[in-house]
C-alpha cells in the first residue's frame, strides 16, 4: 500500500508558488530527489534528498542521495519532484562520482529552469543561501508518505561563507546556513541566486558546539560536469542589488541620452559650418567672375575708344579707307564692351543642393540595419542569463528582425525609445526589450516568474500577431496589451542586461 501511494504520488501532486525574488526564482529549479527501494514487491527502503537543474531535464545531487539506485538500478526507483506543477517524474542516474559525492540524473516530461554556476570571487563573510528539503522539517510537517513527493517550495536558510576547506580530498565550502539531512544535493547560492556549491554534510553540534554546513565547492562541481560532458551556464559578474543597478543605469541612460543629443547638435553645427564654407567659397568665386567680366568689358571699351581715336589720325593723313575700318572695329569693340557689361554676372550665389554637404538626420523610425549588441557589464545585472553578443536587425518604424514589432514613442513611450514585452509560452520569463536608436542602447529587463505569475502574464498578453508594419489601430492594441502585462509584473525585475549596439558592417 505504501509503495502504491508513493508511486502514484510520483505522477500526481499539488502546485505551489513562490515570490518573485532572486532566491525564489532559483528555487524553481530546485527539486526533491526521492529513492524507493523495492524487493519482491515490498518497499524495503525510502530516502530523499535535494537537487537542482543544471539543464532543463538534468539534475545535480549528491552521490550518497542516489547511492542505492547506482548499486541496485533494477530495484530502486528514482523520483524527481519539482517545486511547481502537478506531477513528479521518474529519473535515471547517468553520471556518478563517489569521490566528489556528486551525481547527475536525467528525467523526461518537464523542463526546469537551469541554475547557473557563479565563477567569480567569493570572500569569507559573504552572504550565502541554502535551498532544499531538510528532513527535520518534513518530519514536523508531513502528514503522510505522499507529502514527501508532493511539489512544494524548498526551504530557505541564510548564513555566511566561513571559508574553504578540504574534506576527504575534496574542496568544500564551509558555511553557516542551516541545513539538515534532506538538504543533501541542494544548492548553496550567493545572494543573487547563483550556485556556488552543493550541500553535502554537516558538523555535529556536541556540548554547545556550533553546527556548520559543508558544500561541495564550485570548482569540484565544474570538474564533475566537465567529466560528465554536461554543458552548464556560468556567470562571473558580481552580485549587485537590482535597486542599485536600476538607479545607476537610469543615471547612465540619462547621460547617454544627453551625450547623443549633444553629438547630434555638434553634428548639425559641423554640417552648418561646412555648408557656410561651401557657400562662402561660391560667393567668392561668383564675385571674382563678376569682376573679371567687368574688367574685360572695360578693356574692350578702352580698346574701342583708342581704335576710334586712331581713325581721326588716319583721316588726317588721307588714309580714309583705313580710317573707316578703324571706326568699324572700334565701334564693334565698344558695342561688345557694352553688351558684356550689361550681361555681366550678378554676383549672387546659385549653388545646387547636390553640391552642398548633406545634413546627417536620423529620424527615430529610420532603419539602422544589422547591429551587433555587446553587453555593458557595469550597467547590467545578470543572475542566470548569457552575456554573449546579441544580433538585431533594426528596420523601419521599429520592425526587428523582419517580424517583431516594437512600440515607439508615438504610442506612449517616452523619448525616442521603442519597447516590446515578450511573454513566451515555453519558459517562465517575461522580457521587456527596449532600444533607443539615438544612443543605440539595447536592453533586456527580465522577470523570472512563478507558474502562477506566468499564467497571469499570458492572460494579460492575449494573442499578439508576430508581424511588422502594423496600422495605427493594431499598434494601439499592442501598446494596450503590453501595458496590461506590465500591470501584473512584480515591482522589480530579476535581471537587466544593457547592450551597446554597433553596425554589423
Amino acid at each position: 500500500m505504501i509503495r502504491l501511494l508513493l508511486l502514484l504520488a510520483l505522477t500526481f501532486g499539488l502546485a505551489s508558488s513562490a515570490s518573485a525574488d532572486d532566491i525564489a526564482a532559483a528555487g524553481r529549479g530546485v527539486v526533491r530527489v526521492v529513492t524507493i527501494a523495492v524487493v519482491d514487491d515490498q518497499v524495503v527502503g525510502f530516502g530523499h534528498g535535494s537537487g537542482f537543474a543544471i539543464a532543463p531535464n538534468r539534475i545535480v545531487t549528491n552521490a550518497h542521495v542516489v547511492d542505492l539506485a547506482e548499486r541496485y538500478p533494477d530495484n530502486v526507483v528514482v523520483g524527481i519532484v519539482p517545486t511547481e506543477g502537478d506531477k513528479s517524474y521518474q529519473g535515471k542516474v547517468i553520471a556518478y562520482d563517489s569521490q566528489r559525492d556528486l551525481a547527475l540524473i536525467e528525467f523526461t516530461g518537464a523542463r526546469l529552469p537551469p541554475s547557473p554556476l557563479y565563477t567569480g570571487p567569493m570572500s569569507e563573510g559573504d552572504a550565502v543561501v541554502s535551498l532544499g528539503f531538510p528532513g527535520n522539517v518534513d518530519l514536523a510537517t508531513a502528514r503522510s508518505a505522499a507529502d514527501y513527493i508532493r511539489p512544494m517550495t524548498p526551504v530557505r536558510s541564510e548564513g555566511v561563507l566561513s571559508g574553504r576547506r578540504v574534506l576527504s580530498g575534496v574542496e568544500v565550502l564551509l558555511h553557516t546556513a542551516s541545513i539538515a539531512r534532506g538538504n543533501s544535493g541542494g544548492p548553496l547560492l550567493d545572494r543573487c541566486g547563483r550556485v556556488i556549491g552543493v550541500n553535502s554534510a554537516i558538523t555535529r553540534g556536541e556540548e554547545g558546539d556550533s553546527t556548520f554546513g559543508f558544500a561541495i565547492a564550485d570548482t569540484e562541481l565544474a570538474g564533475f560536469l566537465r567529466d560528465a560532458k554536461q554543458p552548464y551556464a556560468s556567470i562571473g559578474t558580481g552580485c549587485t542589488s537590482i535597486e542599485d543597478r536600476l538607479r545607476q543605469d537610469s543615471d547612465a541612460d540619462a547621460r547617454a541620452t544627453a551625450d547623443a543629443a549633444s553629438a547630434k547638435r555638434d553634428a548639425a553645427t559641423r554640417d552648418a559650418m561646412a555648408r557656410e564654407v561651401t557657400l562662402e567659397k561660391a560667393r567668392t568665386e561668383a564675385g571674382r567672375a563678376r569682376e573679371n567680366v567687368m574688367a574685360i568689358a572695360g578693356l574692350l571699351l578702352v580698346a574701342g575708344a583708342l581704335v576710334i581715336g586712331s581713325a581721326g589720325l588716319l583721316e588726317s593723313r588721307g588714309q580714309r579707307r583705313q580710317a573707316i575700318w578703324a571706326v568699324s572695329v572700334g565701334g564693334v569693340s565698344v558695342l561688345v564692351a557694352i553688351i558684356v557689361f550689361v550681361l555681366r554676372p550678378s554676383g549672387e550665389v546659385d549653388v545646387p543642393l547636390s553640391a552642398l554637404p548633406k545634413t546627417r538626420i536620423s529620424t527615430p523610425d529610420a532603419a539602422l540595419g544589422k547591429l551587433i549588441c555587446t553587453l555593458i557589464p557595469e550597467r547590467s545585472r545578470i543572475t542566470i542569463s548569457s552575456s554573449e553578443d546579441v544580433p538585431i536587425d533594426w528596420g523601419v518604424k521599429g520592425c526587428v528582425n523582419g517580424k517583431t514589432q516594437y512600440v515607439g514613442a508615438q504610442n506612449g513611450n517616452g523619448g525616442g525609445r521603442w519597447d516590446r514585452v515578450l511573454v513566451p509560452d515555453d519558459e517562465q520569463t517575461v522580457s521587456v526589450l527596449s532600444f533607443d536608436p539615438a544612443t543605440r542602447v539595447y536592453s533586456n529587463t527580465r522577470y523570472l516568474l512563478s507558474a502562477a505569475g506566468m499564467t497571469a502574464a499570458r492572460t494579460a498578453r492575449g494573442v499578439v500577431p508576430n508581424v511588422c508594419n502594423m496600422d495605427d489601430a493594431a499598434l494601439g492594441r499592442l501598446a494596450g496589451q503590453q501595458a496590461a502585462v506590465r500591470a501584473v509584473l512584480p515591482p522589480l525585475p530579476n535581471e537587466k542586461l544593457v547592450y551597446s549596439c554597433k553596425s554589423a558592417k
